[in-house]
């Protein structure tokens, strides 16, 4: 068969294929982000490999690995996809009301819950045909190239330094408060520095091993120690472990707040100047042009800034 007759059987979908499974190295995990059985992706990569001359991936000790070929279109491959997403995405109309799109939104646990519940009622009243997934991110999640593939529309995070490689835009900024049981000996009174370094604390594990959160950077900018006597996995654990305890939890004044609400916890002003924490919305630049998607960050955006609150009035 000639080179010519190959180029036209290679068609978008096995060019997403490829391009998660250059991504993943696994025909099962790429079945699952595709929504695919892994007999019909062991066949796309049977046609790939009869389209392409090659192998593709190959099995070697520690899992399946790209060819050398594999990597060399693989660039060129991801090109083809974006070009064929701006050529379908370019002067589309987008009707929210009437659209079954599927849209999805990675964030940390952290996020105020508020501000998420916000999205869904905003979200099911504009979009009501419409389905929206909200995946949470882990310490290993690779946001950045779930976004370059296609696999998240929008990751919503609050990074010291926000990747430059995206387009980004802020959400929400908040400010530090600490949580305390509604009995705790400093509920009435308020918390100084001394009792800050003095009281046991309840904090998240680490969200990355390689960046460190805003709380902890300046903590340690300056020379604040905290006595850290728990270790939550999940950040929404963390409200439910302060009653009955002397515990002290360093968060959001939105996180803390809607805690309040459900348990006996009162929310007091942090005695460090910590700066206002922000939360960002990223997204690639394929789909920054797309109708479907700028209404998504506009109702994003739109979100953040109901719940902004002027100065001076929490807590």
């Amino acid at each position: 068969m000639s080179t010519r007759r190959n180029h036209e059987h290679l068609n978008t979908y096995l060019l997403k294929v490829f391009s998660i499974l250059m991504a993943e190295r696994s025909v099962s995990r790429t079945a699952l982000k595709l929504n695919q059985s892994q007999p019909a992706i062991s066949v796309a990569l049977k046609n790939l490999r009869n389209i392409l001359g090659d192998p593709l991936l190959v099995r070697e000790k520690g899992g399946m690995v790209p060819t050398e070929r594999a990597l060399a279109i693989l660039a060129h491959a991801r090109s083809a996809l974006d070009a064929i997403d701006a050529m379908f995405e370019s002067g589309v109309h987008f009707e929210a009301a009437h659209s079954r799109q599927v849209f999805r939104i990675g964030s940390p646990d952290y996020l105020a819950p508020a501000f998420a519940a916000s999205v869904v009622t905003r979200f099911r009243r504009e979009a009501p045909q419409a389905r929206l997934v909200l995946h949470a991110l882990g310490p290993e999640f690779d946001f950045e190239r779930s976004l370059a593939e296609g696999a998240l529309d929008v990751v919503i995070g609050n990074w010291p330094e926000p990747p430059d490689r995206m387009h980004l835009s802020m959400l929400l900024e908040d400010r530090i408060v600490c949580l305390v049981a509604a009995d705790h000996p400093l509920a009435r009174r308020g918390i100084t520095l001394e009792d800050y370094r003095r009281m046991p604390h309840v904090v998240p594990t680490p969200y990355s091993m390689t960046q460190r959160g805003m709380i902890d950077t300046v903590l340690t900018s300056l020379r604040v120690q905290r006595l850290e006597c728990v270790e939550a996995q999940s950040f929404m654990l963390a409200p439910y472990l302060l009653p009955g305890t002397d515990l002290v939890f360093t968060t959001t004044r939105h996180f803390a707040q809607y805690y309040c609400r459900l348990l006996p916890l009162v929310m007091l002003a942090s005695p460090i100047g910590f700066p206002p924490m922000r939360f960002y919305q990223l997204w690639h630049a394929r789909h920054h042009h797309a109708p479907a998607h700028q209404w998504l960050r506009h109702l994003l955006g739109a979100c953040g800034r109901a719940m902004q609150v002027p100065d001076g009035s929490v807590p």
